[in-house]
Formats: C-alpha cells, structure tokens, sequence
C-alpha cells in the first residue's frame, strides 16, 4: 500500500489535540477527541491488510499479531520499566502497586478493563495513574485480535462482495449501540471495545470503498474533514457524554480526510505534520507522565511548556532507537513463532507488575520509596481515607446502597423520625464529610440527627444533569427521598453542602420548596478549600515537609472553590437561606494576593485526608470552630 502522507498528517492533527488537552484542557476542551481519530486510522489501515490478504489467500493472522506487537509492545514495555524504574525510588507503596498493577494490565492490553472499574476517564483520581492513557491501546489490540477472526470466519461462508455491505452494516450498529450505550454506561462506554468498535469499523469502510473524487473535490471534502475534527476538539468537552453521538463529529471528520486521499495537502503533508505524525505513537506513549507530575506537584506554568517539549523529544528518540528496531514477524512454522521478542518483553514487563502488585508495592525499607518518611505519611492518609465508612454515615449513601447491594434501601437509621426538631444533613460526599462533627456535637446536645446523601450528587429539586447510569440513577433517588423525608420529619435544621457549583444552584427554588412542606430553617455550608492533587501530597513537598504550618500557601490550592464561595458571599442576602462561607473562616490573603488556607487541626492532624474530603478531626474542627454556634442559636440552644 502506499504511503499515505495525509493519514501521517492526521495522525499528528489526533496526537496534538490529545497533549494540548491534557497538559491544559482549557486549550482544547475536546482534544480527547483526538483519541477517536487514532480510532479511525487504526480501523483503515488495520482493514486494508487484512482484505488484501483475504484476497490474495496469504492471510497469516499469528503474522498479523506479531506484527502488530512488534510495532506496538516495546515502546510500550519501555515506558512501564522506566516509570517501574523510577517508582522504586519515589513512589510510596499504594502508588507503587498501583503502578504494577497499570503495567501488567498495559503490557497484556487489559487496562482498560483496568480503569473502568477503577474510576472515570475525567475524575480528579486518574491524573494519578501513571499509565492511564494506554487504554486506547488495550481497545486497539482487542480490535486487532477479534477483527481478522471474524472476517477471516465470513469468508469461509460469503464472498468478498457480501462482506463489505455488511461492515457497513456492522457500523452502523455498532454507533447506535455506542449512543445508547454512553447515556446508560458511562465509564463502560468510554473503555470498553462494544463502544469503541464502530470507530475503527467506518475506517474500514473508508478502505472498502474509497471514493474517487475529482481533484477540486478532494479539496472540499478534505477541508470539510478538517472542519468536523478540529471544530471537535473546542467544540465539544469533557461534559459531554462520551463517545455518545457527538463522537460522529471527529470520526465523520477522520473518515472524510482519508477518503479525499490528498497526499500533496498543505495541512496534512507538511513537513512539521510529517515528523509529528511519524513520532505520533511514542510521543502518545511520554506525554501522560509528565501531565501527571504537573499535576502532583502544581509547578509554575511554565513547567506546561517544557513537559509539552520534553514529550516531542522523548517520542522522537523513542521512535528513532525504539519503534525503529526491526523485530522478525514471520517465522515460518507455528512453532517458531515462540521466538517472538516482543512477546517476552511483554511477559517480563508482566511478571514485574504482578509482583509489585503481590507485594503491595514492596513495601519493605529497603525500597526508598516505601521507607520514607514522606511514604508512610501519604500511606497514613490513603488508609485514613478508606476507613470514613462510618465517620461519614456512608450506610446512608444511595450510591454505596445502589452500587454493593443493587438496592436503594439505606438504614432506616438515616430518616427515621425520633424526636422533634433535629437537623437534617443534605447533599454530596462533601456534605457526608461534615456528618461526624455534627453527630458528635449534636448528640451532646440530645438533639435528633438525619442524613439523606449520595456520593457526587447535590442537593436538587429536579432529575439531576449527571450522565446516565447507576449515579444518576442514586442521585435521582436520594434527592426525591430527601425532600419526601423532609416533609415527613419537619426538622428544625436543614444542612446543605456539596463539593462546589454551590452558585450554579437555584437555592431560592430549593428553600420555596422546603418551605412549602417544612418549617426547618436552611443552612448552606460553602465550599471547603481544595487542594490538587491532594492536601497530603501538597504538604509532602520540601517547602512544607517538616514545616508544621497550620495554614500555607500553594500553587496546589483549587482557586474555582475560591471564586464559588466570593460569588456565594456576594448574592444579595435573602431570608429563605443562610449561606455559610468556610473559606472565609480557613483562608486569608496576603498583600500580593496570594492565599494562606488552612491545613491542619486542632490536635496537629490534616484538615483533609484527599483532596477536599474532611478528615474526622477535619469534621469536627469545621463544626465546632465554624458551624456549631450558628446551628445551635437557629434552634434555640
């Protein structure tokens, strides 16, 4: 076949879209989309192989595989190494299990089941893994060893001029699925091959029936290509349910550009597009772990640029010493193909993984990265923070109840009237990390206490605006309860919180409502101040380490929670709710307007175990020192 310089190029319009989004997703708000491009090159290229062997009765699929691990593995397995490599000395032992964990699952093409299980593409968690973005190659090398089988199995049965129609059929199919899909199964939708297949399918559609165009018309529908993709990427963002319909947008684009064949194209064919396109893979392969230490640590801005540059230069180098080795790919006899190079470079990457895993991150003191005193800190929290279960009443979080026991019930505990008056608590996980301070203050008082919450689901009167699946189908159901129990109780108190959007929300709809079945006072907790990655690893750094600071200044600190409370605070004061800033009682700025917040309690323990969630003696700081007064004056205490 020959070379096609305009895929090359798309190639490099998808791996450019992907870093500037991940390096800033501001940028380019739907560069994910790139991702989806990639997709659709994979599916032509990977069809016009396997047609061209079917056709001239050569078609080897084990030559296929090897092939396709020959190019793929062992820049990959490089990268897991390195970053193995490096973890030994930095890396604490959760993390570092975690990472072996994400190794073995890339090097075996299994991460994306990996990462569907573990959290969604777009949550806060995942800029923690160090290999998360090598779940497109696990749905491509699914695609890869399923695709030939089954066409390989047509051919056995139907001509080569019945199949064709029928991949088209497949196609579409395979989008309706991935739009139905992408509304019920979210996370699923996004990882998993049922969804993603479609994408490589119309690739190979664009092989199987490339349009023959006059030049002049090339020009047009590459351009309106070029227009369908780009217009993707700032058009379209992480909001989105995706791949859902909207992913027709790239795709359609991708699909366009391949067949106008231009290969002499200003856009696709120059030379900075060339070499860019050539480095394409391995720079897709570099970029991810310098977003992730971004991340960890929130250098200044101009770290951006150097990792965005340092990237090109690692895929570049990767591609010229790595991806440019010629392993054998045809060995003769099925035997002979156990001297496959790549495949044990592939179970070694294995076997290092899984025993990092084993050993939970070899946690042992001759690791320095587990023997750390920095280690066992971020350990301590890690820990801390999956022991809230009942810190955080979460035997009243109808996503918990929903997720573990397919049901909606919860303890009765949670809304069973038992007394008058009380204080009901209201809202996200945010509003669970405030339960053990108001219980413990509250039942010092003998004052009855309710809880109505749900993890990621804020308090609303209407069907919530999440993507569709078992989230929304909790949170839908938790807030209904919520008001039904409100009505049935007639608390004294209502406590509302959420992570943040506190100003996206009609409160004065919300308190008209409670007001028309209740005659509980309403009190909204504003935000907590955040931190990225996370409080913990934001005090582990040198400036902080040691310092025993109660309150600091870092680049880590989520300035959006910041401008929510002050647009809060600014709301012209109305009597149907009382707003309660937290940030104006945790934070203070400085004459250079930089901002010192809270970190540390009373007794010398972190505000917050993540990056925003209370941690016990956070809740109990949080209402004692800020919300126990006002509470306990509204109910005449």
């Amino acid at each position: 076949m020959k070379f096609r310089k305009d895929i090359n190029g798309l190639r490099a319009i998808a791996v450019i879209a992907v870093v500037l989004f991940h390096f800033n997703s501001s940028w380019m708000p739907g560069g994910f989309a790139g991702v989806d491009v990639f997709f659709v090159i994979s599916g032509f290229l990977m069809t016009g192989i396997i047609f061209r062997g079917i056709e001239q009765e050569n078609l080897s699929i084990l030559k296929f595989y090897v092939a396709r691990a020959n190019r793929i593995i062992p820049a990959l397995a490089l990268l897991c190494l390195v970053l193995i490599v490096s973890g030994w000395f930095y890396l604490g032992p959760l993390e570092y299990k975690l990472l072996g964990k994400h190794a073995a699952s890339s090097v075996s093409f299994l991460s994306n089941f990996a990462y569907w299980t573990e959290a969604g593409y777009f949550d806060e968690a995942s800029h923690e893994k160090w290999l998360l973005h090598t779940w497109s190659l696990s749905v491509e090398w699914q695609f890869y060893i399923i695709y030939p089988l089954i066409l390989v199995a047509m051919r056995k049965f139907l001509s080569i001029k019945t199949m064709k129609p029928i991949l088209i059929v497949a196609t579409v199919l395979g989008f309706i699925l991935c739009v139905i899909a992408s509304y019920k199964w979210p996370s699923a939708s996004y990882y998993l091959l049922p969804t993603r297949a479609w994408e490589m399918m119309i690739g190979g559609v664009a092989y199987l029936y490339p349009l023959r165009l006059q030049e002049n018309r090339k020009k047009l529908v590459e351009w309106t290509g070029l227009a369908l993709v780009i217009g993707s990427y700032f058009l379209i963002s992480a909001e989105n349910a995706w791949p859902g319909y909207l992913a027709l947008f790239p795709v359609v684009g991708s699909f366009l550009i391949i067949q106008a064949q231009r290969n002499d194209s200003i856009i696709t064919s120059n030379i900075v597009f060339q070499k860019i396109g050539a480095w394409s893979y391995s720079i897709y392969l570099w970029h991810w772990p310098f977003v992730v230490i971004i991340y960890k640590f929130s250098p200044p801005e101009y770290y951006t640029y150097l990792g965005i540059t340092v990237s090109v230069l690692l895929g570049f180098l990767s591609y010229k010493y790595v991806e440019k080795i010629k392993f054998q790919n045809d060995f003769g006899n099925i035997c002979n193909y156990l001297k496959c190079k790549p495949l044990y470079i592939a179970i070694i990457c294995m076997i290092v993984g899984t025993t990092l895993y084993a050993t939970n991150g070899v946690n042992l003191n001759i690791r320095q990265g587990a023997s750390s005193e920095q280690a066992k800190f971020l350990d301590y929290y890690t820990l801390a923070h999956k022991n809230l279960d009942e810190s955080y009443w979460l035997k009243c979080n109808t996503y918990t109840s929903l997720d573990e026991k397919g049901t909606y019930d919860t303890d009765p505990i949670c809304v069973e009237k038992n007394g008058d008056g009380g204080v009901f608590l209201w809202g996200d996980s945010h509003a669970e990390a405030l339960s053990f301070g108001l219980r413990t203050m509250l039942k010092s008082q003998k004052i009855p206490f309710y809880q109505k919450t749900s993890a990621g689901c804020r308090a609303s009167l209407s069907e919530t605006k999440l993507q569709s699946g078992i989230f929304k189908e909790a949170c839908d159901h938790s807030n209904k309860l919520a008001i039904e129990s409100i009505e049935k109780i007639n608390p004294a108190i209502i406590v509302i919180a959420q992570a943040n959007g506190h100003e996206e929300q009609d409160w004065i709809e919300i308190a008209n409502r409670i007001s028309s079945i209740s005659s509980a006072k309403i009190i909204l907790v504003g935000p907590v101040s955040q931190w990225r990655p996370s409080l913990p690893k934001v005090m582990i750094k040198p400036k902080h380490w040691n310092n025993n600071e109660n309150m600091i200044s870092d680049k880590g600190l989520d300035l959006d929670v910041i401008k929510t409370d002050k647009l809060m605070s600014a709301r012209v004061g109305n009597n149907s709710y009382e707003y309660i800033s937290l940030i104006s009682r945790l934070c203070i700025k400085d004459e250079i307007n930089d901002y010192y917040c809270r970190v540390r309690t009373n007794n010398n323990d972190l505000l917050q175990v993540d990056y925003g969630h209370l941690s016990e003696s956070g809740s109990l700081f949080i209402v004692n020192e800020i919300l126990a007064d006002r509470i306990l004056d509204l109910y005449g205490k």
